[in-house]
């Protein structure tokens, strides 16, 4: 018996391949490669190259290996891009789902573990977001995320589909040297390519209400969001009741001037960032309880800001200077 992890080619994905195989979980990597790599994937671990959005595939997938649960990660990420791509958001996200959800339950398949985002939330009007908070999100991404998550709640119902959705904030880190985060989007890989290409990073507004005027966000290191995936797993395989839904949230934000002061100090790289006027829509704070997951998934936060800011320059640097920096869906 295995668990399916959709999109466990990803930066993501490939830490919660390792983290259940380390527990002794055969898993099945299942990724078309438009923005995971098959060099992040372990090696002796059974790979798949294809799309969710395949039924008979995934199907003959389940089936062929025995699949006895799925971690769903497959799926485009990129919020700001699926403004201008709603209906490719859609397709990969929501019929992507629905795809996966019909092919389970042909192939008799019984549990699920859905990737679910901050996203959902939009911009909060509250210090600390819980579970509870009320859901407005303000993308394409955000959108699929949120009906991804009501479409497993209502094949829940239909079914007897038992599952959870974990709804993560600013992923950093790498559990390992050999995978890292490849996103042309997100901050780390933005600033340490700056660095190694003699460019000045650069921090998108600096006039918030927040202590030192920029953006606080919640950064959580990959591999305790890995982690609680192999916890939910075993929680469902032993057939114990979980929440709908769990954020992964530190309880405690950290501003991005502070991210840059600890990527300055880690890489020895001294550097004053640039100032850019702020993004649309960027709200100063959203920092999230994980009190749910911490009760249910034995969530906790064991890594510094400074151990996931070395963690993931280590691994940038392990792969190059000159890597090739490319796209990577969640």
């Amino acid at each position: 018996m295995s668990w399916l992890v959709t999109g466990g080619a990803g930066y993501i994905g490939a830490h919660v391949v390792r983290a259940f195989e380390a527990k002794g979980i055969d898993t099945i990597v299942l990724d078309d490669l438009s923005s995971g790599r098959r060099t992040f994937v372990p090696a002796g671990t059974t790979f798949v190259h294809g799309s969710i959005l395949d039924g008979s595939l995934v199907q003959e997938t389940l089936s062929r290996y025995r699949v006895e649960g799925v971690v769903h990660l497959a799926g485009f990420k990129y919020a700001g891009v699926s403004v201008g791509r709603p209906l490719h958001t859609y397709q990969q996200n929501v019929t992507g789902t629905a795809t996966l959800l019909a092919a389970m339950e042909s192939a008799s398949v019984p549990r699920l573990v859905f990737s679910s985002s901050a996203a959902v939330y939009g911009t909060p009007d509250v210090e600390l977001v819980t579970e509870e908070t009320p859901k407005r999100p303000e993308s394409p991404y955000g959108e699929s995320k949120l009906v991804g998550e009501w479409l497993i709640a209502d094949q829940g119902v239909a079914s007897g589909l038992a599952h959870t959705s974990l709804r993560y904030f600013n992923v950093v880190g790498s559990g390992t040297d050999d995978v890292y985060d490849v996103s042309p989007h997100n901050l780390f890989p933005l600033v340490f390519d700056a660095l190694l290409e003699g460019r000045t990073p650069r921090i998108n507004g600096d006039d918030y209400p927040t202590p030192d005027g920029t953006c606080v966000r919640d950064y959580i290191h990959v591999a305790d969001l890995a982690a609680a995936h192999v916890v939910a797993a075993e929680r469902l395989m032993a057939g114990a009741s979980l929440a709908p839904v769990y954020n992964l949230g530190s309880g405690d934000g950290v501003s991005v001037g502070e991210i840059m002061r600890a990527i300055a100090d880690v890489t020895g790289i001294t550097f004053t960032p640039e100032i850019a006027p702020r993004r649309s829509g960027d709200p100063a704070r959203i920092v999230a309880s994980g009190e749910l997951a911490a009760r249910d998934l034995e969530w906790r936060m064991r890594h510094t800001v400074v151990e996931m800011v070395e963690s993931a320059w280590r691994a940038r640097r392990a792969a190059g200077d000159s890597a090739e920096v490319a796209s990577e869906g969640r």
